[in-house]
């Protein structure tokens, strides 16, 4: 994977306005770079290549920086990496003209792995899980159901669909605005009121990665083009068929006060009980846990999810997966 740097180089080139903000890592950290057509896919590691692999996946708009406090409390012989998704933290922006497809996403993941490996993934993770479940020895699914299912009715289906065309359209006629410089304290607060289960610290270290330092200020480094959150038209029938390719064991961790709380206004009430129900069904190993919390518990508080996780992956080693 070529040279990288270590932990005192990295924090050396986060912006300046954010390093006070930076919490101390434990182990090895790394960052990489893996090139593809349109630019490279940026990620960073914790531990020793050598350890057993772990691939970590982030949520929609987030970045890798999501596993800054939950790694460094987990087992020390694993190689932990975390990818920024095109479009987010420090990777490439997609071409121009494009949105974004949730299986682009699932490519990214196919791009920068070879091998089998052990997985600690959001959505995108178990997508990739039925399409290539040689590859995937085990399965976190952190408030994740592994699936968004397409709006049962049509009108919802077709109008999801026109919001992502017009958004796209609109974002290019605006391409040769600026982007907007915050103050820190700014761009923060603003992270915060579009993402209410942030705690301010988990806000300062996803901004970290999430933003660049410019004169005047920050600049978000997403690219705009992923807040379309363009889904791919699966019925709920798919998703639960696709189950059964999955020869993962899967460890599934849902907060009692996140995104698939029963009383939150959402469209998930629809496909949660029977994609629950297929996961328990269809596959071998399957175990279910509820935590306190909300959507960021890993990131706000990963003391409450770091016990499940440990013992899921310390139980049964005997796969030789490799990155």
């Amino acid at each position: 994977m070529g040279n990288s740097p270590g932990l005192q180089e990295i924090e050396n080139k986060m912006p300046s306005l954010l390093k006070w903000s930076s919490l101390p890592l434990a182990g090895m950290v790394s960052e990489l770079k893996f090139p593809v057509p349109w630019g490279h896919i940026a990620a960073k590691a914790w531990g020793s290549p050598q350890g057993r692999p772990v691939l970590c996946l982030h949520g929609w708009l987030d970045n890798a920086n999501t596993f800054n406090r939950l790694i460094p409390l987990l087992p020390k012989d694993y190689y932990y990496m975390a990818m920024d998704f095109g479009g987010h933290g420090l990777s490439s922006h997609r071409p121009a003209g494009f949105p974004y497809h949730f299986l682009d996403y699932v490519s990214e993941i196919r791009r920068v792995t070879a091998g089998e490996q052990a997985g600690r993934t959001r959505r995108a993770g178990s997508f990739f899980s039925c399409i290539f479940p040689e590859m995937v020895d085990k399965l976190i699914l952190v408030e994740s159901y592994g699936f968004f299912p397409a709006p049962q009715e049509s009108d919802a289906w077709l109008n999801s669909k026109r919001k992502v065309i017009e958004s796209l359209l609109s974002l290019e006629e605006n391409k040769h605005q600026p982007p907007k410089v915050r103050s820190p304290q700014e761009a923060l607060q603003r992270l915060l009121q579009a993402n209410s289960h942030l705690t301010e610290e988990s806000g300062r270290i996803l901004l970290q990665r999430g933003a660049t330092e410019v004169p005047g200020g920050l600049v978000y480094n997403r690219d705009m083009r992923a807040l379309t959150h363009n889904q791919d038209s699966l019925a709920l029938e798919q998703c639960v068929s696709f189950l059964n390719k999955i020869q993962a064991s899967v460890l599934m961790i849902i907060a009692q006060d996140g995104i698939f709380n029963p009383e939150a206004e959402n469209m998930s009430r629809y496909f949660v009980k029977p994609l629950r129900e297929a996961f328990q069904s269809n596959l071998k190993h399957f175990e279910f846990a509820e935590v306190t919390g909300n959507h960021f518990v890993h990131l706000n508080e990963p003391e409450v999810v770091v016990g499940l996780i440990n013992i899921f992956l310390k139980r049964d080693q005997s796969s030789k997966a490799k990155l």
